[in-house]
């Protein structure tokens, strides 16, 4: 049974908090400490899904029998706080398009059909919108700014990070809620270091085109010919910089997913036949003492 002490963790990352139970459930704690916002990562663990989906597989679109996936839903709902019914999930091409979220939008992803496509990243201050985001090694971003009351998460493959998804969504946040880049906090979640991340000479001449030569050491290194190792943690965390986030308000994680598949699925070791986890994030409704 897997329990905090078998977690793999990187001595360079902030502690991600483990929350055990029967649904566990990984949270950040800059975010945990705030209380305008429920938010969570789920993990395999504590689902009904079988097989290559064991056992908490949040997608509908990978093959697993649907009524697993909206049980997994209804039991982390319960875990982390928040009504599946309330799920706004992306639509994800590795691109850097965000979508402004609305309560036409409730339950899209979930119990709705999506009307929309090409979407890694959304934005709302509407409070008990649950934005959701899928993952498999590719990095999960989540922003707040707790003075505005506005939330964001991304999706960010290594596309998704050269082309600046996270710049783009906190500029979003800028232009729509009119937020102060100061005031806004982030996160980037569990996914795949740099030490597991290997990546193709095409993959590097993009990041040597998005990131300032000096930036290069720390992005990445190489192994063998045409080979590197890419640091997309570092690549997330320069992109929120260069967005005008402040380096304190920059949380980096310490767990990696493909370190740790039998807590998280990753693409890495499991290849195209598995599940996978997600990232929910949801502004606070205290109206009339109602929390959800």
């Amino acid at each position: 049974m897997l329990n905090e002490n078998n977690i793999k963790r990187k001595a360079s990352g902030a502690p991600l908090q483990y929350n055990p139970g029967e649904v566990p459930f990984l949270t950040v704690p800059s975010f945990h400490s705030q209380n305008a916002v429920t938010h969570g990562f789920s993990t395999r663990l504590g689902g009904i899904s079988t097989g290559p989906f064991s056992t908490m597989n949040v997608s509908l679109s990978r093959g697993d029998s649907p009524e697993a996936v909206t049980e997994n839903y209804r039991r982390l709902g319960q875990a982390i706080g928040f009504d599946p019914h309330r799920i706004v999930s992306s639509s994800q091409t590795h691109t850097v398009n965000i979508r402004t979220v609305d309560w036409s939008d409730c339950g899209k992803g979930f119990d709705k059909e999506k009307d929309y496509h090409d979407v890694d990243g959304l934005v709302t201050n509407i409070p008990g919108m649950v934005l959701t985001t899928f993952y498999a090694d590719c990095v999960p971003l989540l922003l707040f700014d707790p003075i505005k009351k506005a939330i964001g998460a991304a999706h960010s493959g290594w596309r998704g990070t050269v082309h600046k998804i996270g710049v783009e969504i906190v500029r979003r946040m800028v232009e729509i809620y009119d937020c102060d880049t100061k005031d806004i906090i982030t996160a980037i979640g569990p996914s795949i270091c740099q030490d597991c991340y290997e990546v193709s000479q095409e993959v590097i001449d993009q990041v040597k085109e998005a990131y300032a030569s000096q930036l290069w050491p720390q992005l990445f290194y190489p192994t063998i010919p045409g080979k590197y190792q890419l640091n997309l943690w570092e690549a997330c965390r320069e992109n929120f910089l260069e967005a005008g986030i402040l380096p304190e308000h920059i949380s980096v994680p310490d767990i990696c997913t493909c370190c740790n598949p039998e807590l998280l699925y990753s693409h890495r070791v499991m290849g195209e036949k598995r599940g996978n986890f997600a990232a929910f994030l949801m502004l606070k409704n205290h109206i009339c003492g109602e929390e959800f």
